[in-house]
């Protein structure tokens, strides 16, 4: 079961001002070590290091709201939202903002001092969708922009255009793009790891209505595109002469239910680039009526969407409906983005493609079959969640082995941290509440330096993906299995494990509990024992029980050199002494010795029982009221005294409850009980 953290809980930094609102996009320089944000009317510029601290904002200046809301645009929908910005080979940033439905671009001025905005602009249209809500994505490879988004007004008109010297974009009609919802977009540098020279290809991530399908149901496809296409000569003249499409599934739930993909992320293999792997986060189709919804995470290797598009093609039929093509494929090869074998015929650039290709692959843009999960299956599946963002890191732990640790993002301001390694499948290690608020996370993303920066409308939250410190024992820091962290058994504590030098500091991750101090304790039902714990300070110390602060109570006698413990057969599991100490208002905890009780049914009868107890009882007392005498003469020798100020914090209490979908009667979503604690953040 994935622990549960609060945001009072994390190492969490947190941006966030009163009049600050409507953030639309992200970007981060590490060459420089700021967060550009783009919200609504400015851009603000934040230290990587700590978003805490503010270091520029530049407003986008006042625009002309009257024809806007004269369209019936209401006045906060005609305000101008900073919606894309890309770095440019030169430095400067391109920024593009809604500006009252008339797109706008201009660029920002980085240097050592501050940040400016230039005064020319230059219209944004066909870059950028006009309503700010509208989903749509773009990316810069070089100085050429790639974009996918609405053209006009009311976002009716579809394009998926390069920004080049010439703009290629697709072919009008519903056959390309029916009524798409725009995800994302990745570059895959083929060309370095292909063995025939093969151009690089473009892959575009969307939702559109599936024109094979009779119904016409919401489906999820992946599209592909060249990165040197340029347009045909004569025939799709300045439209994309390599634009194929196919189906994108991500079984689970219903049958019969598609999956829409939410978010997907390239996690490249720099070694072969053909190994690199597709991450998506996909939700089942929503119905009206439904109260249980259900989210996966899906994984596809670059090699399997390639062969898919080598696969066949479909055509439509005079019924309307679509069956594979069984013709005759014209020549030169369709399905292949310019190689080395087109060019020794002659083939060089788009341009020399015949009209008989171009005319093909204008009708015949959807492959047959689906590009299908690399295990075959969901990585993960979670019911009662709405899976949106995701973003993925490799990791190498103390043992050796290689990890993918996936960051996924909800719709309630929850990150939930997850682990794949292989065939075993995903497990999540813990969940973190980055945002007070439930509100959708609406961006992440992951530097180099191991931080973690997501947003949603109206705050930025960053977060190390190296912070271990919420593992509070060594029993916490072994079970969670998380690839950054080890047991530190000379400190005591769970530490990263990048950099470390001394292997011999750390428990791997192949290691068990055994090797954390854990005694095993067998108790009789309802017969008292002692359970010692002698902190070598002069620290307050408490108890927690499965996780749970342990509260003083009939069964539970808290005292200063241990626990009595009169156990009932609920009383099993784990009992953890720990010190407690507050430095600056954050509290530290130490773990001091654990106890793994188990609990028997004794031979004794009631009478014998309390007879027990109380001489168990008695014996305690004897045993501190010596402690006490010997304190006291050691007391008389000391110079001095020390006083130790502390802070108690509880903890929520957890409980599991699983989604009442039948589809998926092993998903548990943990979550808080309500339990009444400080909340340290004011999001």
């Amino acid at each position: 079961m994935p622990v549960g953290f609060f945001p009072s809980d994390i190492n969490l930094k947190l941006f966030k001002e009163p009049d600050f609102d409507g953030l639309s996009s992200l970007l981060v320089r590490e060459d420089i070590g700021l967060l550009f944000v783009g919200a609504r009317g400015k851009v603000i510029t934040l230290s990587l290091n700590d978003i805490t601290e503010k270091t520029s904002e530049v407003g986008t200046g006042s625009e002309d709201k009257s024809q806007c809301q004269n369209k019936g645009k209401s006045k906060e929908e005609c305000d101008n939202y900073i919606t894309m910005m890309h770095t440019l080979s030169d430095g400067r940033i391109l920024v593009c903002g809604t500006r009252a439905f008339d797109p706008t671009c201009t660029h920002l001025i980085v240097d050592e001092e501050n940040v400016t905005m230039e005064d020319t602009t230059q219209s944004g249209r066909g870059k950028i969708p006009f309503d700010p809500k509208e989903k749509f994505a773009s990316m810069m490879n070089g100085n050429t922009l790639y974009t996918a988004g609405s053209l006009n007004f009311l976002g009716t008109r579809m394009a998926f255009q390069k920004h080049a010297q010439n703009l290629i974009k697709n072919e009008d009609g519903f056959i390309w793009f029916f009524e798409p919802t725009i995800i994302s977009m990745h570059m895959a540098e083929i060309n370095k790891s292909s063995e025939n020279n093969e151009d690089d290809n473009m892959f575009l991530f969307l939702i559109e209505n599936g024109i094979e399908e009779p119904r016409n149901l919401r489906l999820s496809r992946v599209a592909r595109v060249c990165k040197s296409d340029v347009g045909g000569m004569r025939m799709l003249r300045r439209k994309w002469t390599s634009f194929l499409k196919v189906r994108l599934d991500c079984p689970f739930g219903d049958i019969g239910s598609p999956s829409l993909v939410q978010d997907v992320f390239l996690l490249r293999d720099e070694n072969n680039l053909m190994n690199s792997v597709f991450y998506a986060t996909f939700i089942l189709n929503p119905e009206p009526s439904s109260t249980c919804s259900q989210s996966a995470v899906c994984a596809y290797k670059l090699s399997d969407i390639r062969q898919v598009f080598r696969g066949n093609f479909m055509t439509e039929t005079a019924y309307g409906t679509w069956v594979r093509f069984m013709g005759a494929l014209p020549s030169p090869y369709p399905r292949s983005c310019i190689n080395d074998e087109m060019r020794a015929s002659g083939v060089k650039t788009s341009y020399d493609l015949p009209d008989s290709t171009l005319q093909f692959l204008k009708n015949h843009p959807l492959m047959e079959g689906a590009v299908t999960p690399l295990t075959g299956k969901p990585l993960l599946v979670r019911s009662m969640a709405q899976f949106s963002k995701i973003v993925v890191d490799k990791v190498t732990s103390l043992d050796g082995e290689q990890h993918n640790v996936m960051f996924i993002s909800n719709n309630s301001g929850w990150l939930q941290k997850a682990v794949w390694s292989g065939d075993d499948g995903g497990r999540i290690i813990e969940e973190l509440q980055l945002f007070q608020d439930p509100q959708p996370i609406r961006f992440l993303q992951l530097s180099r330096r191991g931080q973690l920066y997501s947003a949603t409308r109206t705050a930025v939250a960053q977060l190390s993906v190296r912070d271990c410190s919420r593992y509070t024992s060594c029993a916490d820091c072994l079970i969670a299995r998380d690839p950054y962290c080890g047991w530190d058994h000379l400190k005591g504590l769970c530490a990263a494990v990048a950099g470390a030098s001394n292997f011999s500091m750390y428990v791997t991750l192949t290691k068990t509990c055994s090797l954390c101090q854990i005694t095993d304790i067998h108790l009789t039902a309802d017969v008292a024992q002692f359970l010692p714990c002698s902190p070598d300070t002069n620290l307050p110390m408490r108890w927690r029980f499965s996780g749970k602060i342990l509260e003083p109570g009939p069964r539970h006698i808290l005292l200063s050199q241990g626990l009595v413990l009169t156990p009932s057969f609920t009383d099993e599991g784990l009992y953890t002494c720990e010190t407690v100490e507050v430095v600056k208002g954050r509290e530290h905890k130490k773990a001091v010795i654990q106890y793994n009780v188990k609990v028997s049914e004794g031979g004794v009868n009631w009478l014998q029982a309390i007879v027990i107890s109380f001489l168990a009882v008695f014996c305690v007392l004897c045993v501190m009221l010596i402690i006490s005498v010997c304190w006291k003469k050691k007391s008389r020798n000391r110079v001095g005294t020390t006083s130790v100020s502390y802070d108690s914090t509880e903890q929520p209490e957890w409980k599991t409850e699983s989604c009442s979908c039948e589809s998926d009667p092993d998903t548990k979503k943990t979550i808080p009980n309500g339990v009444e604690k400080k909340k340290k953040s004011t999001v």
